[in-house]
């Protein structure tokens, strides 16, 4: 055992504590973006909201979101992943009990704008900190782990919406996100920084002690060696990424970004509620029982997938996933055009759509992002990823009820389906295999370098 391995943990099990502490971070994204989706049942009613201002009260955290991602990767790149992190996880408990104090719905909706860019930091730093401590051969899973623990996020906002439905507590399922809130902040104050971080400012030693941690001494110095190298060679600045041998990687995680969200999955996540009662649940607490059940699915898959990414690989379950994305929404689509709409097969396809995004263009889009891009401006690269996926969030969140009322349930889902065929056919001619390769090794790749495997 290494003297700087904890007692009782092996190296791959100290990386595993790591990658399952950040990402708590992933969990108050899910908790966060999710809880509205039985609140809002009952918010709708506490300030009298017209269908515009739901779409508002719903997608204003989105907005929020996008500013945070914004800047989270600049500071990121500045301050270190691990200061930023902590701040976040004092935004998200303080402006979590806010929402669920608000009395008004101007002072509803800036609590949860400030919860969004909590949001929008959580998405984008927390697995691109994983990503850079995590060892080649598990960095898959690792990454993965952030992906789970936004579905569990999702999951249990969707119990605590149950719990407090027969009461009509609409504040306390807000403000239910402090506990989480509280221990990723104790958590963070124990875990390392980001060794490519202290790379790239020069604190060379740091860097190798905790790779050290994470895996065997002998990779440890033959990756810093590619650390060092490539930061060596690619001193780039935020410009380099719109030019030359960046353009690819730049062009595969915005439009990763853009067909995550047109595809209609948070439009259905967040109004899950409200779609199960268009297809027939007629109380709420009945319709937020079995969003409980799609939460479910969406866990159980994106555990699968957490084991697969790292022996199928990244490329064959995001073109699966997709594929079975498109045929679900073109049946729900059907569904609900039928003269006779049948509850237990419109749940039985929502959940089979969930189940296909969680095992590919979920967990997928954001490992991809924290591996294709270069170490110096990693941060601000995948800023540039994770504002555009919450600006088409946004956009598909704020529109969906008017989408339904202009042309009904089935085009909605149709268009929605159109979406996943062009998704399909861009991941089929752009995304790469990055399965098993260092950080530095997909980086020398796009300028056609090689490096010695690490397998």
């Amino acid at each position: 055992m290494d003297e700087h391995v904890p007692l009782g943990l092996g190296k791959r099990g100290y990386a595993l504590v790591i990658a399952t502490a950040a990402a708590l971070g992933g969990l108050l994204f899910g908790y966060d973006t999710s809880v509205i989706s039985g609140a809002i049942l009952f918010v709708r009613q506490q300030f009298q909201l017209t269908s515009v201002e739901t779409e508002v009260a719903v997608s204003i955290v989105l907005a929020g979101a996008a500013i945070g991602a914004g800047f989270a990767g600049s500071f990121g790149d500045r301050y270190g992943r691990r200061p930023v992190l902590i701040v976040n996880a004092v935004l998200f408990g303080v402006f979590a009990v806010l929402t669920g104090m608000a009395n008004s719905l101007p002072l509803f909706l800036a609590a949860r704008f400030v919860i969004g860019v909590a949001v929008g930091v959580a998405s984008m730093l927390t697995p691109l900190y994983i990503a850079e401590l995590a060892p080649p051969r598990i960095r898959g899973a690792l990454v993965t782990l952030n992906q789970l623990a936004i579905v569990t996020g999702i999951v249990v906002a969707y119990y605590v919406d149950y719990l407090f439905a027969g009461s009509a507590n609409w504040r306390a399922m807000f403000i239910s996100a402090v506990i989480p809130s509280m221990i990723l902040l104790v958590a963070l104050i124990f875990l390392p920084e980001s060794p490519r971080w202290l790379v790239i400012r020069q604190k060379t030693d740091e860097a190798f002690r905790i790779l050290d941690r994470v895996e065997s001494t002998e990779d440890a110095q033959r990756h810093l060696k590619e650390l060092e190298a490539v930061t060596e060679v690619d001193k780039l600045r935020f410009r380099d990424l719109f030019g030359g041998r960046f353009r690819r990687p730049l062009m595969i995680g915005v439009g990763l970004a853009i067909f995550q969200q047109i595809t209609g999955v948070n439009a259905i996540i967040y109004y899950t509620p409200t779609i199960l009662q268009m297809a027939g649940f007629r109380s709420a607490r009945t319709a937020i029982l079995a969003t409980v059940l799609v939460g479910g699915v969406n866990l159980a898959v994106t555990v699968v997938a957490l084991f697969l990414l790292d022996r199928v690989g990244r490329r064959p379950l995001l073109l699966f996933g997709i594929g079975g994305m498109l045929v679900s929404l073109a049946f729900l689509g059907y569904l609900f055009g039928a003269a006779h709409v049948l509850r237990a097969a419109i749940l039985t396809d929502v959940l089979a759509y969930l189940a296909c995004f969680a095992i590919g263009l979920g967990p997928v889009f954001w490992l991809l992002i924290s591996e294709i891009y270069p170490t110096t401006i990693r941060g601000q690269a995948m800023s540039v990823a994770s504002v555009t996926i919450w600006i088409f969030d946004l956009l598909v969140s704020v529109t969906f009820l008017s989408l339904i009322g202009a042309v009904g349930a089935k085009f909605s889902f149709w268009i929605y389906a159109a979406a996943c065929g062009a998704a399909f056919a861009f991941s089929y001619c752009l995304i790469p295999e990055t399965k098993g390769r260092t950080l530095e090794e997909i980086e020398a790749s796009w300028a056609g370098r090689s490096m010695p495997s690490s397998n």
